[in-house]
């Protein structure tokens, strides 16, 4: 199946108009979605990312019609740990998610999150009060909750023996969100 075959598909089972999708990726007519959806003409790179976000897909999908989600390495679910991100494996999965991490510590077992369970993230550069979410602080990468505070940003864990981390003024320049957690898997004990 063709990029514009599993565009067309998966329009089609949401049920979203050639219009919707080329007017909310910038194109100027229905007849440019129709265009990529036959093969005739190709859905520009910069566009992909943007499409597969509407279609609630991921990118990895529209391109090579795969499931799999990247397995960039580990998160701390504990105290930061430092942000390899290689790439490990695909995890196949049928969760709209752009990258997957693998749990590191217990700060996130009160969420039902364990060590070495295997996080997705949605990127998305901020989150709702009490999302779960992959910061950034530094080069160092943790699984916390996210809470906004006015000029205050909090990440707490899911674990009463873990502190709530607090950053403020010109500490949250440090700070950065990579993206939502929106599923994850892990073992049954």
């Amino acid at each position: 199946m063709t990029i514009g075959k599993r565009i067309k598909t998966r329009r089609e089972q949401l049920k979203i108009s050639q219009e919707s999708l080329a007017h909310h990726l910038g194109l100027r007519s229905r007849s440019s979605i129709a265009k990529v959806e036959s093969g005739a003409n190709n859905l520009p790179v910069n566009l992909i990312e943007k499409a597969a976000e509407f279609l609630d897909t991921t990118p990895a999908y529209l391109l090579t019609g795969s499931r799999g989600v990247p397995l960039l390495g580990e998160i701390a679910c504990g105290e930061p740990i430092f942000a390899d991100e290689h790439y490990e494996c695909l995890i196949e999965t049928h969760t709209p998610a752009d990258f997957c991490l693998k749990a590191k510590g217990d700060s996130m077992t009160g969420a039902r999150i364990y060590d070495g369970d295997i996080v997705f993230i949605r990127k998305c550069p901020t989150v709702e009060n009490g999302e779960i979410a992959a910061v950034l602080i530094g080069d160092e990468a943790t699984l916390k909750r996210v809470y906004k505070k006015g000029d205050t940003l909090e990440l707490h864990p899911e674990n009463p023996d873990f502190p709530i981390m607090t950053y403020k003024g010109v500490n949250l320049n440090s700070v950065r969100i990579l993206g939502r957690a929106v599923a994850f898997y892990g073992k049954l004990n």
